[in-house]
Formats: C-alpha cells, structure tokens, sequence
C-alpha cells in the first residue's frame, strides 16, 4: 500500500496541479474576453492538457499563478501563445466538397471581374485559403486579378500557412490535376512534404484578426468563408461576428458558413441559397429596389 501511495503522489506530480473549478472559470473567462469563445465544463482535461507544460517551462505552482501571469500587461508574448494553445484550428483540403462546387459555379459567372476578392476568415494553417486559390487559379486563370486573404486569431497557425508546408499525407482530398499543377513535392531533405506553387502563394496573404475587432484597413470582399467557427461561440456573439463579417461583404457576394452551422435570420439582407450558403444584399439596396420598383 505504501509502494502504490508513493507511485500514485509521484505521478500526480509528473502531471502538474490540478486545475481547480475556481481556475477553470478564470480561464475560461480571460479566453471569452479575448477571443469570444465560450469553453463549457467539459473542456476543463484540454485546458489541462495544453496549458500544462507552460506551468511546468514557467515553474508555476498552480494555474492560479498563469493566470495572474496572462493578465499582466507587459506578458502580451506569453498571452499570445495562451491563446495560440488554446484556440481549435482542424482543418484539411477542400473541407466539405460542396462548398467549392458552389464556389466554382459562382465564380464562372464573375470571370469579367477585374478585381476578385475572397477571405478565408478563419483560415487556421491556410489549407481552406490554397484550397480556393487552386480552384480561382483553375477557373479564373492566373492571368486575372484575384486575391485571398486569410486571417485568425492564432499567430502559429499563420506561420504554418505562410510557409504552405504540409505533410504529403494532406494531399489526400485535394483531387490529382489541382495536386499535379499546383503543388511541388519534396525530395532530399523535404521527403515526405510538398508546397504550394509560388504563383498561388503570391495571390494569397494571411493577416492576424480578431473577429470582434476585425483590421480598419480590410477591403470588401465578394467572397466570405466563415466555415466552423461560429460554433465555438453563444448566439449573441455569433450575431456580432456575423454582423461585423457583413460589413466587409459587397453587395450581392457570398457568405458560406459550416455545413453544421445555419444564420438563419441573423440578418434581413441575407438570403439562403443552399444549406450553409448565403448571398447578401444589405437592407438599404433592398428598401431603394422596392421603391423604384413601385414607382
């Protein structure tokens, strides 16, 4: 009994603290203040599990002390990858195949556009982003003007999609033509990773954003993906967001959400087209359309 009491303190110990209900709510609540997110109790283990080796590095005794660390201003580096760890970011090629068959069709009606903007708005490590840019690439050519933007809220995710490297295996859904044209796969060192082709990495730039504060300088868009994100987050932040998305979408452009997800109602000027994709015509062209059609 003494043998197994001993082991079981030391493996407690090669854990860490436990986290307390008490430093589960103070958490819990500088995440909502900084991102929106709203973490139920049943993520209490990931908390856990992605903030431990910080206390460990930092010598903290408890979480009660990263906490007090994470609120101190001249700590932005350390609140940073707080949130870096403790922001959700799956993602894969050509996510939800529908979506880009939608996107396609769309896009084959805007080919006399000379300037066609699209953002990714929560492009994790940018796969969504050289998704679509091998798509506009395959149907816009490269001899138009089109750009994407993808931002997110976590600075390591963009590393990763600034630097388009990703481990062959990943290449599983993008389909062989897009694979053959688009991508170079390594050799030598590189064995077993492949990169986007620098022509599409030159049409597409990452910025970070915070989705309640979004950049003064962003342009209108005539594509917006906000695809799996609205469902981290309660109803009346997912309204904020949703409103303030809008704002950057031109009039007529599309708004495409996760297949999971639905705005419904979240605003008059948008209407369905298909399940989980908008088109959006702001209420003061629709009421100046109604007037000048009764007239």
């Amino acid at each position: 009994m003494i043998l197994n009491t001993k082991n079981s303190e030391l493996r407690k110990s090669q854990q860490g603290p436990e986290l307390s209900e008490a430093e589960f709510n103070g958490l819990r609540d500088w995440l909502y203040q900084h991102t929106g997110i709203h973490l139920s109790p049943i993520k209490k283990g990931m908390i856990t599990g992605r903030l431990q080796k910080r206390l460990y590095k930092l010598k903290l005794a408890n979480y009660s002390q990263y906490l007090k660390l994470l609120k101190d201003p001249e700590q932005s580096a350390e609140k940073q990858l707080a949130l870096n760890l403790l922001t959700t970011n799956e993602t894969y090629f050509f996510r939800e195949e529908k979506h880009f068959s939608f996107l396609q069709n769309f896009v084959r009606q805007q080919r006399s556009k000379q300037n066609f903007q699209l953002w990714s708005a929560a492009s994790s490590s940018g796969e969504e982003a050289y998704s679509i840019a091998m798509l506009l690439a395959d149907t816009l050519g490269l001899q138009n003007n089109w750009q994407i933007l993808g931002t997110d809220i976590n600075t390591e995710v963009l590393s990763t999609a600034r630097r388009a490297v990703y481990p062959i295996a990943d290449t599983a859904k993008i389909p062989p033509a897009y694979l053959q044209q688009y991508c170079q796969k390594g050799v030598g060192k590189d064995h077993g990773w492949f990169r986007i082709g620098h022509e599409l990495r030159q049409r597409v730039s990452f910025e970070q954003a915070n989705l309640f504060k979004l950049p003064p300088n962003l342009p209108k868009f005539d594509v917006i993906f906000l695809r799996n994100v609205l469902i981290y987050f309660e109803l009346e932040d997912k309204k904020i967001i949703v409103k303030n998305i809008l704002r950057q979408l031109k009039p007529g452009g599309l708004l495409l959400v996760g297949h999971s997800e639905s705005i419904h109602g979240y605003d008059e000027g948008l209407e369905q087209l298909q399940a989980s994709c908008y088109r959006y015509q702001p209420k003061s062209l629709l009421s100046a359309s109604i007037e000048a059609s009764t007239l």
